[in-house]
């Protein structure tokens, strides 16, 4: 079973920029996901990037701001974001989909997600 390890995260100013790492005990054809859950609201899709990184998926709500890349030698996947508001502040979870539809259904195998928080 493929295990996630999420990093980066904390605390910093709006406007400031952060950067997350999603690292995968193994990966294959699995693409990865960023989602993010903000207090008494539903988990929500923020970005997602497919097997071999070719392909990316972007939420609306952060196009143009946050980057989704992955360096496959490393498995890993970073969130780079950028230019970031109070609204970004949430826990962050990363997951996987076996396959490249970067549906946000397809998604399963959660990381132990990491807090951000972006003060006004």
């Amino acid at each position: 079973q493929v295990q996630l390890v999420e990093s980066g995260g904390g605390l910093v100013q709006a406007g400031d920029s952060m950067r997350l790492s999603c690292a995968a005990s193994r990966l294959t054809f699995h693409s990865i996901g960023w989602f993010r859950q903000a207090p008494g609201k539903e988990r929500e899709f923020v970005a997602a990037i497919n097997w071999n990184g070719a392909t990316t998926n972007y939420a609306d709500s952060v196009k143009g701001r946050f980057t989704i890349s992955k360096n496959s030698a490393r498995n890993t996947v970073y969130l780079q974001m950028n230019g970031l508001k109070p609204e970004d502040t949430a826990v962050y979870y990363c997951a996987l989909e076996f396959g490249d539809s970067l549906s946000p259904a397809a998604f399963g195998s959660w990381g132990q997600g990491l807090q951000v928080t972006v003060s006004s």
